[in-house]
């Protein structure tokens, strides 16, 4: 039974319990809030500028809202301010709910620098939110971080010279000699991102190597083929339409099971290393692609 005394010392309150309790419930408020129109702009909008925020629109009357409202307040105070959640009651507040243009619910959007980034609706498992909510912290918070400080002049530093190698086997059509040559920057420089997304590249170019002249017109005309849909989202890629890739890629994982759902998953995977991890289309993807395997 809980101790009614408990709190007290010596027949006065003990007030650095009091502290204590006070600084908890201060820190677990400003990581998971209710939105309000006072509090909208200043603690979901310019927040934005500094960490990733999650805002939950719901409403007491769905359960699926009431599920995602338990496990993103457990999972801010879990997150140590590295992302904020803020709660929009769609039955109290609808001016608000109206601003994110929300037709489900529940919808969950996440916002970096004032904007939405990625957006899902409906429930998901406590495991695949842990996942969603570690992505965007562990992706946008560093270029939220500090965003309002002015930038420092850096010197340019000179071009590495293997760079400029590369570049001339590719346009020479050499994809083994601008291979080996981003192997040998990567040997030295493992973290290299740039590197290893330039490589990335160059085995997207060499697989569409003799694939023929219409990849798109192939996989649409044999929609179970896989390596006509990995083909195609390849292609779609090379033409600046990777939302179509990872469209295609994720409607086949999603009507597809065994080796040939793997190696979509695979390739689809491989061609998010060709864009910055923040990329909106990036963050979309991966949540549905989350939302697909559970």
């Amino acid at each position: 039974m809980t101790n009614p005394n408990a709190g007290f010392t010596g027949g006065a309150f003990d007030l650095s319990q009091l502290k204590e309790t006070s600084q908890q419930e201060v820190a677990d408020s400003a990581s998971f809030f209710t939105v309000t129109e006072e509090n909208f702009e200043q603690d979901l909008v310019r927040r934005s500028a500094e960490v990733p925020v999650v805002a939950l629109i719901g409403s007491s009357r769905s359960s699926a809202s009431e599920e995602l409202r338990k496990d993103f307040a457990d999972l801010a105070k879990q997150g140590g301010g590295k992302f904020v959640v803020g709660y929009v009651d769609a039955d109290k507040t609808p001016q608000i709910a109206q601003v994110f243009g929300v037709k489900n619910l529940p919808t969950t959007v996440a916002l970096a620098a004032g904007q939405p980034v990625t957006n899902f609706e409906g429930a998901q498992p406590r495991e695949a939110l842990q996942q969603w909510t570690d992505m965007l912290a562990q992706k946008l918070g560093p270029q939220l971080s500090g965003a309002s400080e002015q930038p420092q002049e850096e010197e340019e530093e000179p071009t590495d010279p293997r760079l400029l190698a590369a570049e001339e086997a590719l346009n020479r059509g050499d994809f083994d000699a601008a291979t080996a040559t981003y192997d040998e920057i990567l040997a030295s420089e493992p973290d290299n991102a740039e590197i290893k997304q330039a490589r990335d590249t160059v085995q997207l170019l060499r697989r569409l190597q003799g694939t023929g002249t219409d990849p798109l017109g192939a996989a649409d005309a044999a929609p179970d083929d896989v390596n006509a849909q990995l083909v195609a989202a390849d292609s779609e890629v090379v033409a600046g339409t990777p939302e179509k890739a990872f469209d295609r890629l994720l409607d086949f994982i999603q009507t597809h099971a065994g080796d040939d759902k793997q190696a979509a998953k695979d390739r689809l995977l491989e061609l998010f290393k060709l864009y910055d991890a923040a990329d909106p289309r990036v963050l979309d993807a991966r949540t549905r692609l989350a939302s697909a395997l559970y």
